[in-house]
């Protein structure tokens, strides 16, 4: 009886060596897999100054999740070699998923529901939900959007945050999507909608002298680095690389240098 207890604790600790060997072994190939390709490849925002943004000017992708997944790239491969796609609210997440992208750095508000879908990494920006308008539309608080019209983007969080701030505060607003954020600019210029709803600093690179932004701030978002469900090994490159971001005083120059540490 104890020979056969003792061959059972045996070929368990047996079959727990080979699932965590086996573990090990799957995720040294996803790293193995970029390092194959020679480039990380990168869904980012293109639209969003400060942390996503294209530059006509210039050509070049800039912004602070830019930076995070340039040092990334140097964790990996020891030097800079990223590839970025641009991605909106709704293409980010199935870009991962199909592998045509490893991990998606976007302004990608963590959630719970989010989190059963792709892995997250450490939050490295906190950000709330605000709302701009014309300065001559007479609109000074959210209450006197009563009727009107917000502008959100496609698949976004900001309109289910905004319709609970319309049942508690007892009015009721409509929205119109959009596929990006100069889209939902220009439809607030022509006066299509009455308000471009989303995060505050993602407003701040739209600001100019015919708009204001409402004094209410709702629900803070979380921004995280997301990539394929169970993709462990690249999400601990990125979570170590955040880490060490922000612990030599990095991440707070990017912060400062993109005008995010307001």
């Amino acid at each position: 009886m104890k020979k056969s207890v003792m061959k059972m604790l045996v070929a368990g600790m047996i079959l727990i060596a080979c699932g965590s060997a086996l573990s090990a072994k799957a995720k040294k190939s996803e790293i193995d897999k970029i390092k194959k390709a020679g480039v990380l490849k990168v869904g980012c925002k293109e639209d969003v100054p400060g942390y996503g943004y294209l530059n006509p000017a210039t050509g070049k992708h800039e912004g602070i999740e830019i930076e995070i997944a340039k040092a990334v790239s140097v964790k990996i491969f020891g030097k800079e070699s990223v590839k970025f796609t641009g991605v909106t609210a709704k293409t980010r997440g199935p870009l991962v998923d199909t592998g045509e992208i490893d991990m998606v750095a976007a302004t990608f508000t963590v959630t719970d529901e989010r989190r059963k879908l792709w892995d997250f990494s450490t939050i490295y920006m906190h950000d709330p939900v605000a709302l701009m308008v014309k300065k001559t539309s007479g609109i000074a608080s959210f209450k006197d959007l009563n009727g009107k019209t917000i502008g959100v983007s496609q698949a976004a969080t900001s309109q289910k945050i905004f319709e609970a701030a319309a049942k508690e505060a007892g009015i009721t607003v409509k929205f119109n999507s959009y596929s990006s954020y100069p889209e939902i600019k220009t439809a607030l210029d022509s006066g299509r909608i009455d308000a471009f709803g989303v995060d505050s600093s993602i407003l701040a690179g739209y600001m100019e002298e015919s708009v204001v932004l409402l004094p209410e701030r709702y629900a803070p978002q979380q921004y995280g680095i997301a990539v394929k469900k169970g993709n462990t090994a690249l999400l601990e490159v990125i979570d170590e690389t955040i880490a060490e971001m922000e612990k030599s005083g990095e991440m707070a120059k990017i912060k400062a240098k993109f005008n995010l540490d307001k």
